[in-house]
C-alpha cells in the first residue's frame, strides 16, 4: 500500500493494475482494455456506513449490489432482463434502499425510464417492487392493475421520515399533467400530496419534503417556472419562457427555506445561479462562469441544501456562495491534495463521519475514496477501470476557435504520443445534438483513436449545451446549415494549427454525429478523406416523421429544431450521396428506436447508386450502439481497419 501526505490529507492508494501497453508499444492496438465494460458505476455509502450500493454494469444489463464494508461480501441485488438498467438508487433510511429502472436498448442510447421502483433490505431482505405501470406484483411482475396505469419516479427521500418517500406519478398518455404522492416503502401504500399546474412537471422540495417548484412545459414546450408557499397555497407562475425569453431552474431551498436558488439563462452567455426571495420576488446574481453553464450543483452535508456549483471546462472548477462554509473549506482541502482532478462528494454517513468520493480527470476514469473527516485521512476503496494508468493514459487539452461568423467554438484535442505535426486526424462530432456537449474527462473513443496514431478532435458546435440558451439555440433548424459549418471550421483550423495533415483527415460519429460525418462527406467532399457513421440518422424527413408521430409536444420540437419538412430533403446525406467522394464505412443496429436501421439501408443504398464505395456492419440484435463484447470488437477491428487503409494508423489485434 502506498501513503502519502498532500495537501493536509493523508491519501491511502491501493495499488492498480497498469495498463500494460503504452502508445508505441506495438504495431497494432489491443482493444482488450476498451470493450472491458466498468467495473463499477455509480457508490453510495449508507446512512449508518455498514454498506455500499453500486451499480454493475454487465454485458447487456446493469444491476444494483449490497456490498458490507467491513469485508466486501455481497448482501443484497437488484436486477431486471436483458437492456435493463439501473437509472439512480437512494438509500432512503439505514436499511432500505429504493432503486428506479429503466431500458435501454444501446450502449449509445439514452435509457429510458420505466417508472418502476423496487425496494430491498441490505441484508436482502424484504425485496419487492413498490410501484410500476406494469402491476404491483413481484419484482419483474408487469401484471396489469385496476385503474389508469401510472409510471412512478423517486422526487425525495424524506430523510426525517424512515417509511415514505415522495414520487412523482405520471399518466401514461402523452403530454401528461403529474401528481405528487408520499409512498410508504415497506406497505406500498399512496397518498396524493400535490398536483402540478403545468404538463409534464419535475418538483423540487424544500428540506422540510414540501412540494415547493413545478417546473414545466405544455405541448408548445415553452417552460414555465411554478412556486407555493406551502401544502396549502395556490401555485403562481414564476416564469413562463414565452414571456421572459428564458428558462428557470430551481435547484433547491437555504437550510432556512427562506431563500430559494434557481439556475437561469441569460440572453447572452452562460446562465447565473441566482438567489431568489419568494417573499418579494427579487433575484440576487450569486455565480457565473464567464464562458460555460453550471455543470454540477454541489450541496451541504445534508445533501439538500445547495452551497455551490461545478464548472466543466478547463479542467474542472468548484464555485461556492459563501467561501468560508465548512463544507467549501472541505472541498478545497480536497482539491489540494487531488490536483489535476475533478472531485464530488457522491454521500456521506448521517453522523458526517465517513464521506464517498469520486475523482476523475482526463487521465483517470474515475476512482472512489472513502474518506474520514475526523481522521483526515482517504482510502480509495473502488475503481472503475483500473486497467488504465493515468501515467499511460493520453493527455486531453481544451481548444478554442472560431466559426466564419464569429461564434467563439470551444472543445477537446487528444494527441497521440510523440505526435508530429501534421498527423492524421480523426473528426469525433457528439450526439445528441441539442444540450449535449464533450465535457473534460476520460473518453474512451479518443483514447483508442489517439492509441491507433491519430489526432482525435471533439467540438462543441452551435446547438451543444454548457455554453449558454444563445450557443444552443444557434442551432434551432441548423442540421447541415450551420452547425456543419462549424465541424468544417473546426477541420480548416485544425489544419491552419499544423495539428491536423489535410490530406488524412477523417470524420467519424455517432447519431447526430454520424449524421454530421456523413453531411460533412456531402458538403466538404475534397476536405474528408473517408467518413464513418455510427447509429446514425441520414434521412431527416423520415426523422421528422416520427418525431411528429410521437405527440403534439414532439411535433413542435421537430418544427422548431430541425424546420419544415418540405426542406429537409436538401439536408439529407441520402438524398445527397452523389456528392460524396469519400469511401463510407456504415454500422447500425436492427433493435435501434432513436436512429432505426431504415436510415442506414437507406444512406447505403443511396450510395451504391452514386457509385460510393461502402462498407457496411449491421447486427438486428443490437440496438443504439452495441452492447456484446463481440459485436464491439468486431465493430472496432473494422473502424480501426477502415481508417488505417485511408488515413495510415494502428489497426486492431
Amino acid at each position: 500500500m502506498r501513503k502519502r501526505t498532500w495537501g493536509g490529507l493523508l491519501l491511502c492508494l491501493v495499488p492498480m493494475a497498469a495498463w500494460a501497453q503504452g502508445s508505441d508499444a506495438g504495431t497494432n492496438v489491443d482493444l482488450a482494455p476498451y470493450l472491458r465494460p466498468d467495473q463499477f458505476e455509480r457508490i453510495k455509502i449508507s446512512p449508518s456506513g455498514d454498506y455500499y450500493a453500486v451499480t454493475v454494469p454487465l454485458e447487456d444489463r446493469t444491476v444494483l449490489a449490497i456490498l458490507r464494508r467491513s469485508d466486501r461480501a455481497v448482501t443484497a441485488k437488484i436486477g431486471g432482463d436483458r437492456d435493463s438498467v439501473v437509472d439512480d438508487f437512494w438509500w432512503a433510511n439505514n436499511e432500505r434502499v429504493v432503486v428506479s429502472m429503466a431500458e435501454r436498448l444501446g450502449s449509445r442510447d439514452q435509457p429510458s425510464v420505466l417508472g418502476q421502483l423496487h425496494a430491498v433490505n441490505a441484508d436482502g431482505s424484504g425485496a419487492r417492487l413498490l410501484a410500476s405501470p406494469f402491476g404491483t406484483g413481484e419484482i419483474g411482475s408487469r401484471t396489469d392493475t385496476p385503474g389508469p396505469p401510472r409510471a412512478v419516479f423517486l422526487t425525495d427521500t424524506l430523510p426525517d421520515d424512515e417509511r415514505n418517500v415522495l414520487v412523482a406519478a405520471m399518466p401514461l398518455t402523452t403530454d401528461p399533467y403529474i401528481s405528487i404522492d408520499r409512498l410508504d416503502i415497506y406497505t406500498r401504500r399512496r397518498i396524493t400530496v400535490a398536483t402540478a399546474p403545468v404538463r409534464r412537471a419535475d418538483f423540487t422540495t424544500d428540506r422540510a419534503g414540501v412540494v415547493r417548484f413545478a417546473h414545466g412545459a405544455d405541448v408548445d414546450n415553452a417552460s414555465r417556472l411554478y412556486y407555493r408557499d406551502g401544502d396549502r397555497a395556490e401555485w403562481r407562475l414564476i416564469n413562463d419562457e414565452n414571456e421572459t425569453g428564458h428558462r428557470e431552474f430551481p435547484l433547491g431551498f437555504s437550510a432556512d427555506g427562506r431563500t430559494a436558488y434557481l439556475q437561469v439563462e441569460q440572453k447572452n452567455g452562460p446562465d447565473a445561479v441566482v438567489a431568489w426571495n419568494p417573499a418579494d420576488g427579487t433575484y440576487t446574481e450569486l455565480l457565473r462562469d464567464r464562458v460555460v453553464d453550471p455543470f454540477r450543483t454541489l450541496y451541504d452535508v445534508d445533501g439538500r441544501t445547495p452551497i455551490g456549483v461545478s464548472y466543466v471546462h478547463e479542467g474542472v472548477r468548484n464555485a461556492f456562495f459563501d467561501e468560508k462554509g465548512k463544507t467549501a473549506r472541505f472541498y478545497r482541502a480536497l482539491e489540494r491534495a487531488f490536483p489535476g482532478h475533478g472531485v464530488h462528494m457522491t454521500s456521506i454517513t448521517a453522523d458526517g463521519r465517513l464521506a464517498l468520493l469520486f475523482v476523475w480527470s482526463d487521465r483517470n476514469h474515475g476512482d472512489y475514496f472513502l474518506f474520514d473527516t475526523v481522521e483526515k485521512k482517504a482510502d480509495r476503496v473502488f475503481s472503475t477501470r483500473e486497467w488504465f494508468d493515468p501515467a499511460v493514459v493520453l493527455p486531453t487539452r481544451l481548444v478554442q476557435m472560431k466559426a466564419r461568423d464569429g461564434l467563439p467554438l470551444h472543445g477537446y484535442l487528444t494527441l497521440p504520443r510523440n505526435a508530429a505535426a501534421q498527423a492524421p486526424m480523426v473528426l469525433l462530432p457528439h450526439g445528441g445534438p441539442f444540450g449535449i456537449f464533450d465535457e473534460w474527462g476520460f473518453d474512451s473513443e479518443a483514447q483508442m483513436l489517439a492509441e491507433a496514431g491519430y489526432a482525435v478532435l471533439r467540438v462543441n458546435y452551435r446547438g451543444s449545451g454548457n455554453y449558454g440558451r444563445a450557443h444552443v439555440q444557434a442551432g434551432a433548424r441548423e442540421w447541415g446549415g450551420r452547425m456543419q459549418d462549424d465541424l468544417t471550421d473546426a477541420t480548416r483550423w485544425a489544419i491552419e494549427q499544423r495539428i491536423a495533415d489535410p490530406a488524412r483527415i477523417c470524420i467519424y460519429g455517432g447519431s447526430y454525429g454520424g449524421y454530421a460525418a456523413l453531411m460533412g462527406a456531402a458538403r466538404e467532399p475534397d476536405l474528408y478523406r473517408c467518413a464513418v457513421g455510427y447509429v446514425g440518422v441520414y434521412d431527416l424527413r423520415l426523422m421528422h416523421r416520427r418525431q411528429s408521430n410521437r405527440s403534439r409536444s414532439g411535433k413542435t420540437w421537430a418544427g422548431e429544431w430541425m424546420g419544415p419538412p418540405e426542406g429537409l430533403a436538401e439536408r439529407s446525406p441520402t438524398t445527397l450521396a452523389a456528392r460524396i467522394k469519400a469511401p463510407v464505412f456504415l454500422a447500425a443496429g436492427g433493435r435501434d428506436e432513436r436512429a432505426p436501421l431504415a436510415h442506414s439501408e437507406r444512406m447505403e443504398k443511396a450510395l451504391k447508386q452514386a457509385g460510393v464505395p461502402v462498407e457496411t456492419l449491421y447486427y438486428k440484435t443490437e440496438g443504439h450502439g452495441f452492447y456484446t463484447e463481440e459485436h464491439r470488437r468486431e465493430y472496432y477491428t473494422r473502424l480501426l481497419a477502415f481508417l488505417s487503409r485511408h488515413l495510415g494508423g494502428k489497426t486492431a489485434r
